[in-house]
Parts: structure tokens; sequence; C-alpha cells
């Protein structure tokens, strides 16, 4: 049963504890260089895809075309003779937002009551990015004396607004902060106790996915695979329930500062995961969790990997198979999992 708990979370982080956090692992548990795939970003390139996908080829990015209200799946959205892209360059698409120059040649059936493609859906980033569009979009006319904006200038505008969405994300909350916690208990004792209950969470909260949510987003990406994103959304509740176990246990003063750590951590991957499932809705919202991704996958191993140091430094001693091993050998494990199947 203790081994189930390594299979699925060597599952959940399959690509990241591979190369980054591996690397990581390496680095403070055995002393030896970072391996060069740490240079081959699995993130980076499924970041580029997603802002790069243009899934009919009509010259917008899908996320773009969630801007412009224009539809991913048809060429030419608003029936004017031409694809969306060469619409947009045209000026006779322009983001929702900002949106006042009619059409001429629409479909009734595409658009809405006042003769515009529907906005983005009300509450996502897509529709924050849009507004947020238009404020700056208003402002830099204004600055151009109210002349048009040239296509340099346009790009500046989502560049920046871009930016500032990018670093409201930033600024979320902790899941816990220090005062949360129930710290009672030290010494060796307690520290096994806390070892056995926490695996007891990590136990009762286990995914039935086959693959890390990376590699579910690259396939809902790359191969429109829909039902990927149920088990992105599954892995998102594994997370969350997790740090919220963990989070109420009480916790001896030697961890409670690592377990905090662990805590905000997991619930940081449920949050991203989370946006990971957002994808076809709200690709903005994927595309800066994807920027967030490989510093928070990070995170958690380094708190896992602070947790066994721990218990090393108490000369804590738990073998594998023995009640909270699972729990406190965890990255060890994954670890020296990942180096046999490397081997030749």
């Amino acid at each position: 049963m203790k081994e189930r708990i390594i299979e699925n979370w060597r599952t959940l982080a399959a690509t990241l504890f591979s190369v980054a956090l591996l690397a990581s692992v390496y680095v403070i548990v055995r002393g030896i260089e970072s391996p060069s795939t740490v240079s081959a970003s699995t993130e980076s390139a499924l970041l580029q895809a997603i802002a790069t996908k243009d899934s009919d080829g009509d010259g917008l990015s899908d996320w773009e075309e969630a801007l412009y209200g224009t539809d991913p799946r048809v060429i030419d959205t608003s029936n004017l003779g031409m694809t969306d892209g060469e619409a947009v360059s045209r000026g006779l698409i322009v983001p929702l937002s900002v949106a006042d120059i009619p059409t001429t040649d629409t479909s009734p059936s595409s658009l809405d009551s006042d003769g515009l493609p529907p906005a983005p859906k009300e509450g996502t980033l897509t529709d924050t990015f849009a507004k947020t569009f238009f404020a700056l979009f208003v402002k830099a006319k204004k600055a151009n004396g109210g002349a048009d904006l040239s296509e340099s200038e346009m790009q500046s505008v989502a560049d920046e607004a871009l930016s500032s969405i990018s670093a409201f994300m930033d600024v979320a909350p902790d899941f816990k902060s220090a005062k949360d916690l129930v710290v009672a208990g030290s010494g060796p004792e307690a520290l096994k106790e806390f070892a056995i209950k926490a695996e007891a969470v990590l136990m009762k909260n286990m995914s039935t996915a086959t693959t890390s949510e990376i590699h579910y987003l690259k396939r809902a990406v790359e191969n429109n695979d829909t039902a990927a994103l149920s088990h992105v959304a599954s892995i998102s509740k594994v997370y969350r329930d997790s740090a919220i176990g963990l989070s109420v246990l009480r916790v001896p003063t030697e961890i409670a500062g690592e377990n905090l750590a662990l805590v905000n951590a997991m619930m940081r991957m449920s949050q991203i995961a989370s946006d990971f499932a957002k994808v076809n809705d709200d690709p903005l919202v994927t595309i800066l969790a994807l920027k967030q991704y490989p510093q928070a996958v990070l995170n958690l191993g380094n708190a896992f990997i602070h947790i066994g140091e721990i218990y090393k430094t108490a000369g804590i001693s738990l073998p594998s198979g023995s009640p909270g091993a699972s729990f406190v050998n965890l990255i060890l494990d994954i670890a020296a999992s990942q180096q046999v199947t490397k081997k030749p």
C-alpha cells in the first residue's frame, strides 16, 4: 500500500522531477552537478505551443481569438470574405472592449445585439485582459492626439496589458500562514507520529492519473484531447485535498516551517493545475499558470527535500515499508527510481 503513494506522486511529478526538480534533488542530496537536460524545458515548449496555437489556421492564435471574440474553429467568423487574421490586420475586427467599428457582411447568428461577436465569458482572465487592454488603448490613443495607433503601438498596448495581468496573478496569497498551524510537541516520537499521519493524508488523496498534469495539458493542446483536461482537474483536487489535510495536522515544532511550505506549495500546484484545465475556455490564464509552474513544482520538491533532511538530522530513520516512510523519503525514493530507470 505504501508503494502506491510513491507511484502516485511519481506520476504527478513525472516531468519536473525528471528535469528541473530532479536536478535540484541531486544537487542538494547527492551533491552532483545539475543534469544538462534541465535546459530542455517542457514548460517553455508548451507555453509557446499554447501562445501560438492556431486551430483554424486563420492567422490568429486561439487566445487572440478569445480576445477578439472570434471562433478558433472558424476561419472567417464574421463572414467578411477573409480570414479572421486578415480582418484584424485591416481593423475590421478589434478587441471586444475596443469594438466601436461596425463590420459589414456579418452573419446575424454569430453576433450579439450590438452587432459584435460575443464577449469573453465574464470573470475569465481573457475578459479581464480585454478590459485592461481597453483602458490602456484609450490612454495610448489620447496620448497620440486621437489618431489611430500603429500596429507596433497596438502590440505595445497588448504587451503592457498582459504584463499587468501577469503581475496581478503573481501576488496570489499563500493558502496558510504560520498562525494557522497547530504546532505542538517535539522530538523523535512526535516527528514519527506526524510522518504516519501525513502519510495517511497522501494515501487518502491519490489519483488514477497515468501521467502528470503537464503531460495531460500537452495532450489537450497538441492533440485536442479534451478528455485529458478532466484528468488535470482531478490532479488539481489531489493537490488541494492533500494541502488541506496536511494543514490541519498537529505538527511538531521542528518541522512546522517545512510543513507550512509544503501545504502552500501543494495548494499553489492545485491552483495552477486548475488553471491548466481552463486552456480551452480561458487560454490566457493557462499561459500565465505555465510561467509559474516550474517554480511551483520546485517549491514542492524542495519542501519534501527539507522535510527529509530534518528527519535525517534528528536521527530518525524510517526504512521502506515502515509507517510514515513514504512521506519522509518520498523525494529520495522518486529520485532513486528515476536514476534506476535512466540506467542502460
